[in-house]
C-alpha cells in the first residue's frame, strides 16, 4: 500500500507543479506532462517502477477520449466525412509509409524491415493532437477537422497493420542471424500487451501468444469473422436499444456516483469485448460513442467520463517522458535526432501536399501539416509487435522507440511555432497581443460589432460602465478613433473572462458573430457562473434554440425587431393607423415569443430539425393554432383598437 501511495504521490506532485508552469509559459499542458515525466524518471528508476506497465494502464485514456469524440459525431456526419477519411487519411498513411520505406531502404534496410518501419511511422499521436486542438479551440477549424479525419483513419488502419506485419516475418528472418532468432535476442524492446486490441503482443517477447483471453483463438477465418461481426453488432444494437433503459434504471437510485460507475462500466465493457475478438478497444468505443451521439444521456456521459480521460491522458504523457532511455539517446544522439527531424519533415511534407490537393488553405494548412508530423502512441504497440513477430531487429526497434518518443515530445513545440509564427502571418493584421484587463465594472460586453457598440453606447448614456471585449483588432482600432474603449482578446477564454471580472459580474452581453463560439460562451458561463444574467444575440431561429439549451433565457434575435418594424411600415402603407399597427406588431411578437419558448422544449441541438419528429409535429400543430389565433386577434384590433396582453418572454 505504501509503494502505491508513494508512486501516486510522485506522479501527482509532478503534474501539479509542471503543468501550471508550462501553461503559464505558453507551452501547453501536454508538454508540461512530458517534462514532468522526464524530471521524475530518476525517481521512478530509484523506486524500481515499471513505467511500461503504468503506460499500458494510462493508455486507456485514449480509449475514453475516442469514446467522447464519437459522442460529438452523428453517423450521417461520419458518412459525410468519407471522402476525407479515404482521401486525406488513406493518402497520408500510404504516402508516408512509402516515403519512409524508401528512406529506410536507402540506409541499407531490407524492403520488409523498411516497410514495417514505414507502417509504424505513418501513424500520428491521437492523444496529443486531439488534446492540443481541444485546448486551443481549434477542433472546429478546417485544419482541426482534417486532422481528426486523418487520426480516425490511422486508428482504423492499425487493425489491418496488425494482420499484415506477421506476413513480413518470413522475408525478415533471412536478414537476421538464425541464432539470434532462435534465442529471442532480437527482442530488445518491451513488447507490451496491446491496450488497443492487439491479441498477439501478450508478453515481453511475444512468445506466448495464447496467454491472454480471446473469443477467436482456435477458430477458422470464417468463424473469426462471424464472431467479430457479432461483437460489432452487439455494440451498435446495445448502444441503440439498451443504453437508455439501463441509465433510466440507474437514475432511479438518485446517486450521481452510480451513474458515473455505469458510464465507466459501459466503456470498459465495450473495450473488453473488442479486445476479446481481437479488435481495437479505442475503435470500438469510438463506434459506441457515434451510436450514442443522439442519446438524451450524451451530455451526462461526457461530464462523467471526461475527468477520468483527462487524468489518464496526463499520466500517459508523463510515462512517455519517463520512458525515454537517455543512455541510449546519448550514445546515438546525432542519429536519433536526425531520424526524428527527418520523420517530422517527411510527414509534414506529405501532409502539405495533401492539404493542397484537398484545398485546405491559409493557416489551417500548416495546422494540419505540423500537428500530425509526429509518430504516435500506437507506434509503441506496433514496434513491440514487430519485434515479437521477428520483423524488426531489437536494436533497430530500440532506436525507433526513441524516435517515436522524441517526435511526440517535440509536437507541443510545433504547435507553439504554429501559434507564434504561422498564425500571425495569416491573421491579416491580427498580430497584436491580447490586452491585459485590470478592471471589473459588473457588466461585460463580448463583441464590439454592430450590436455590441449600440449596447455599449446605451449603457454609457445611462451612466453604467462596461468592460467591452472584441477579437477584431481592426474594429477596436477603428472605433477607438471615435473614443470607444474596448479590450482586444477572445471572450470565450475562461482566463480572459476571469480577468474581466466574470466571478463578480452581474450581466454578460454576448454579441459576438460566431454562432458556435457564442453558444459555447453561454454554456460555460451558465455552468460555472450561474449568478450572471446572460443577454445573448442570436443569429437566427435555430441559434435561439441552441442558446436556450445552453442556459440563456434572455435571447435577442439580431434581425427580429427590424423585421417587425418593417412589417409595421407595411401595415401603415396599407392604410392601417399607427396605433393599430403597433398593436398588431405587438400581438405577432408576443405570439412568436410564446412559440419559441414552447418549441425550444422539443428542440434537440444534436439532431437536425427535420429529423426530430417531436419537434416537427409540434411546429406543424402550433402553426395552425397560432395563425388562427393571430387572425382573430388582428380582426379584434382593427375593429375596436384593443389588444390582449401578451407574453413578455425573451427572444
Amino acid at each position: 500500500m505504501t509503494d502505491f501511495l508513494m508512486l501516486a504521490f510522485v506522479f501527482l506532485v509532478a503534474g501539479v507543479i509542471a503543468v501550471p508552469i508550462a501553461s503559464r509559459l505558453g507551452l501547453g499542458s501536454v508538454l508540461g506532462y512530458l517534462i514532468a515525466g522526464i524530471l521524475i524518471s530518476p525517481v521512478l528508476a530509484l523506486l524500481g517502477v515499471d513505467v511500461i506497465a503504468i503506460q499500458h494502464f494510462a493508455e486507456f485514456g485514449v480509449v475514453m477520449m475516442l469514446f467522447l469524440v464519437g459522442l460529438e459525431l452523428e453517423p450521417k456526419l461520419l458518412w459525410a466525412m468519407r471522402a476525407r477519411l479515404i482521401g486525406l487519411g488513406g493518402g497520408q498513411v500510404v504516402l508516408t509509409t512509402l516515403v519512409v520505406m524508401a528512406a529506410a531502404m536507402a540506409f541499407g534496410q531490407s524492403w520488409s524491415i523498411a516497410l514495417a518501419i514505414g507502417l509504424v511511422m505513418a501513424l500520428s499521436s491521437t492523444a496529443i493532437v486531439l488534446q492540443t486542438l481541444n485546448e486551443k479551440g481549434l477542433m472546429k477549424s478546417d485544419g482541426g477537422q482534417s486532422s481528426f479525419s486523418v487520426l480516425l483513419t490511422q486508428d482504423i488502419a492499425v487493425i489491418p497493420m496488425l494482420a499484415f506485419i506477421p506476413l513480413l516475418a518470413i522475408s525478415t528472418l533471412g536478414d537476421v542471424p538464425a541464432d539470434m532468432v532462435a534465442h529471442g535476442e532480437t527482442a530488445h524492446v518491451e513488447a507490451p500487451a496491446d491496450p488497443h486490441g492487439d491479441p498477439h503482443a501478450a508478453d515481453d517477447h511475444g512468445d506466448d501468444h495464447g496467454s491472454g483471453m480471446s473469443l477467436v483463438d482456435g477458430l477458422g477465418p470464417w468463424a473469426t469473422a462471424g464472431v467479430t461481426i457479432a461483437a460489432v453488432a452487439a455494440v451498435v444494437l446495445g448502444g441503440s436499444f439498451l443504453t437508455s433503459p439501463i441509465f433510466r434504471f440507474v437514475a432511479g437510485a438518485n446517486l450521481r456516483e452510480l451513474f458515473t460507475a455505469t458510464a465507466l462500466m459501459m466503456v470498459i465493457g465495450i473495450a473488453l469485448l473488442m479486445s476479446l475478438v481481437g479488435l481495437s478497444p479505442a475503435l470500438g468505443t469510438f463506434l459506441a460513442g457515434v451510436v450514442l451521439a443522439n442519446s438524451e444521456y450524451r451530455h451526462e456521459l461526457e461530464s462523467d467520463i471526461d475527468p477520468f480521460k483527462g487524468l489518464l491522458l496526463g499520466l500517459f504523457f508523463m510515462t512517455v517522458g519517463a520512458g525515454i532511455d537517455f543512455g541510449l539517446l546519448q550514445a546515438n544522439l546525432l542519429a536519433i535526432v536526425g531520424m526524428t527531424l527527418g520523420l517530422i519533415a517527411v510527414k509534414a511534407g506529405v501532409l502539405l501536399i495533401l492539404a493542397v490537393v484537398f484545398k485546405i488553405n491559409g493557416a489551417d494548412r500548416w495546422l494540419f501539416a505540423l500537428g500530425l508530423a509526429q509518430a504516435g502512441e500506437f507506434g509503441f504497440v506496433l514496434l513491440s509487435f514487430t519485434v515479437a513477430s521477428n520483423v524488426i531487429p531489437g536494436p533497430i526497434a530500440d532506436l525507433l522507440l526513441l524516435v517515436v518518443a522524441l517526435s511526440m515530445l517535440l509536437t507541443p513545440l510545433l504547435f507553439i511555432f504554429y501559434d507564434r509564427v504561422i498564425v500571425p502571418r495569416f491573421a491579416a493584421g491580427e498580430t497584436r497581443e491580447e490586452d491585459t484587463i485590470e478592471e471589473s465594472k459588473g457588466i461585460i460586453v463580448a463583441g464590439h460589432g454592430r450590436m455590441g457598440v449600440v449596447v455599449g453606447r446605451m449603457l454609457a448614456g445611462a451612466g453604467y460602465g462596461a468592460t467591452v471585449i472584441d477579437y477584431s483588432s481592426k474594429q477596436i482600432d477603428f472605433l477607438a478613433q471615435f473614443g470607444f474603449r474596448a479590450y482586444y482578446g477572445d471572450a470565450t477564454r475562461p482566463d480572459l473572462l476571469h480577468s474581466a471580472g466574470i466571478a463578480d459580474a452581474k450581466i454578460l452581453v454576448v454579441a459576438i458573430d460566431n454562432k458556435e463560439q457564442a453558444t459555447a460562451l453561454v454554456h460555460y458561463v451558465h455552468a460555472n457562473h450561474p449568478h450572471v444574467h446572460i443577454v445573448a444575440r442570436a443569429i437566427d431561429r435555430g441559434h435561439v434554440y441552441d442558446l436556450w439549451h445552453a442556459g440563456c433565457r434572455d435571447v435577442i434575435r439580431e434581425t427580429f425587431d427590424s423585421a417587425t418594424r418593417m412589417g409595421r411600415s407595411v401595415y401603415e402603407a396599407l392604410g392601417i393607423e399607427r396605433e393599430k399597427s403597433n398593436l398588431m406588431v405587438k400581438a405577432f411578437a408576443d405570439m412568436d415569443k410564446r412559440s419559441l419558448r414552447d418549441m425550444a422544449e422539443h428542440y434537440d441541438p444534436d439532431l437536425p430539425a427535420t429529423q426530430n419528429e417531436a419537434y416537427m409535429t409540434n411546429v406543424r400543430e402550433m402553426i395552425q393554432v397560432w395563425e388562427a389565433e393571430l387572425v382573430e386577434e388582428n380582426k379584434r384590433i382593427l375593429a375596436d383598437g384593443g389588444a390582449k396582453t401578451g407574453s413578455e418572454d425573451p427572444a
